[in-house]
């Protein structure tokens, strides 16, 4: 099991930007491709952001393309969302973990929330 932890949330203007980190343990992160998702109040979790295992290929959702990026460190067991030009929208609690098809494969972590004020 790879436990999951996301922290780089806050409060923000809106234009500004934020840097979202996700650390996961276990050896087996590598193997896995990761995701971003958010869950803002009163909505169902949705998808943002997903990186292949290498970091080769990213997907985003169009939300959020063209001022969200993914990336991750193998190395450092970390996954990270960049996001630029941020919304009112854009508030929610942000969440990483490894995509299934539906839903994801790890328990989820505690999420880090994002505001963005008008």
């Amino acid at each position: 099991q790879v436990q999951l932890v996301e922290s780089g949330g806050g409060l923000v203007q809106a234009g500004g930007s934020l840097r979202l980190s996700c650390a996961a343990s276990g050896r087996t992160f590598s193997s896995y491709a990761m995701a971003w998702f958010r869950q803002a109040p009163g909505k169902e979790r949705e998808f943002v952001a997903a990186i292949s295992w290498s970091g080769g290929n990213t997907y985003i959702a169009d939300s959020v393309k063209g001022r969200f990026t993914i990336s991750r460190d193998n190395a450092k067991n970390m996954v990270y969302l960049q996001m630029n030009s941020l919304k009112p929208e854009d508030t929610a609690v942000y969440y990483c973990n490894a995509p299934l098809p539906i839903g994801a494969k790890w328990t989820w972590g505690q999420g880090t929330q994002v505001t963005v004020s008008s």
